[in-house]
């Protein structure tokens, strides 16, 4: 094995730099360490210092009961945040014996953030008002100096009012910051179930495209080998033809059984996106010729008017689930599709019709209440079939249900209306108008 020129040179440089990284992300976090501690510490010592000098400066350096019960009320600041209302109470002596202010009104501040209760700081404001007012001893008191008595209860109540009000404003901070945090929670969480709607609306309205393409084409190749297998004479041919029918059916099957998952799984939304590539009128009379049933098109749209692909797409899907139940439950019937621009669309109520399994439709409830919609342009929809032929073979194809209710599902949302019903004749009709402005 031949190694390249100076590469353990380049491993060892590497190396270097690794650990000097390494290094030099060790001594940041080891300067980090200490201040984040003294960030801790700093709100938790500065209190307790500014009592002590507080203490100092009004009572001297004298070890007397003064300065004694000053510095034991500034020492109890260090345990205000566990336990405030004794850490309060132990500074009242301070207050009232050492005349000190500091260490009451920082003990009284933190109860208000803490233990915001109005009972419990009506108190302990009163018991701070009275150590200010009284002096010590009580003696001193004179009842009878009325200006000076009233400017320092005056003075004891702007003391007291005080940390309660800031520790309240603080306290009244906090609580927002934290329905600000929960707000935005709870919206980042709204985003993801919308989200998850759109996907599950997406998959519905692929379960819708993939029943209506799917189906037409299988339904298709069922219909195809069918006959295949009635008219050839040889028995490998007709064999694979009845194993081409065969495995269409299944594949029907499971296809009405991933459609019922999705669209349960799913919901009813508009087409917010187009599929591309997706159909249009164009290609009607392409699919008219691949059905293989007897039908006269009559046709005459204007195109450009405002949405008309999505609506010429409906219509489309229209004509396509139309034929395809035709084949599977009207065979031989005669079939007329008439594809009309309207200028008001006007959808009417359509009645409910009952056959046997063998006209389009069947086997689900064909009726549909229409709403009533207008608009300026739109597109009329007719496919109409009759009786099917006794003497043709009824395919044994499934039916899931779906693709009217898929057909109406998307009418509606399209602001238009969708009609099926069983015709006098023994034939079945469904009928589609669409708003282009809908599209």
């Amino acid at each position: 094995m031949v190694r390249a020129p100076g590469g353990r040179s380049r491993l060892r440089a590497r190396a270097g730099r690794a650990v000097a990284r390494g290094e030099a992300k060790g001594r940041a976090l080891g300067r980090g360490a200490p201040v984040r501690r003294l960030r801790a510490l700093v709100p938790v010592v500065v209190p307790v210092l500014l009592a002590i000098a507080d203490a100092m400066l009004v009572n001297g350096l004298e070890l007397d009961l003064e300065v004694g019960v000053s510095m034991l009320a500034a020492a109890a600041l260090l345990l205000r945040r566990r336990f405030p209302l004794l850490v309060f109470l132990f500074t009242l002596p301070g207050l009232y014996i050492g005349y000190i202010w500091f260490a009451p009104m920082i003990g009284l501040y933190t109860l208000a953030v803490r233990r915001p209760g109005r009972a419990r700081l009506g108190i302990c404001a009163v018991l701070l008002i009275a150590a200010h007012f009284f002096p010590y001893p009580i003696t001193d008191f004179e009842l009878t100096v009325y200006r000076e008595n009233t400017l320092v209860l005056i003075d004891a109540c702007v003391t007291s009012a005080a940390p309660i009000a800031l520790g309240l404003l603080v306290r009244t901070r906090q609580e927002l910051a934290s329905r600000v945090e929960d707000l935005t929670r709870s919206l980042r969480r709204e985003d993801r179930l919308l989200a998850d709607r759109v996907k599950t609306t997406e998959r519905a309205r692929l379960a819708r495209e993939m029943h209506d393409v799917v189906a037409h084409q299988v339904s298709l190749i069922s219909l195809q080998a069918g006959a295949v297998q009635v008219s050839t004479e040889d028995p490998e041919a007709r064999a694979g033809a009845r194993t081409i029918r065969e495995l269409s059916v299944r594949t029907l099957e499971e296809l009405r059984h991933m459609v019922g998952v999705l669209r349960a799984d799913g919901g009813e939304a508009a087409e917010a996106h187009r599929l591309a590539p997706q159909p249009d009128l164009t290609e009607l009379p392409r699919l008219i010729e691949m059905s293989a049933l007897d039908v006269t098109y009559e046709g005459g749209v204007a195109a450009g008017a405002s949405g008309t692909k999505t609506v010429e797409r409906a219509a489309f899907r229209t004509v396509q689930e139309a034929l395809t139940n035709i084949r599977k439950h009207a065979p031989g019937a005669r079939v007329r599709v008439r594809v009309d621009p309207v200028d008001a669309v006007r959808g009417e109520g359509s009645g409910r019709g009952e056959g046997s399994g063998r006209t389009a439709g069947s086997g689900r409830a064909g009726s549909g209440r229409a709403e009533e919609s207008r608009a300026a342009h739109g597109l009329r929809v007719e496919i109409r079939n009759g009786p099917p032929d006794a003497a043709a073979t009824v395919p044994a194809l499934p039916g899931g249900g779906h693709g009217l209710v898929g057909l109406r599902e998307r009418a509606q949302s399209l602001g238009g209306t969708l009609e099926a019903r069983h015709t006098s004749d023994g034939g079945f009709v469904v009928r589609a108008e669409f708003p282009y402005g809908a599209g």
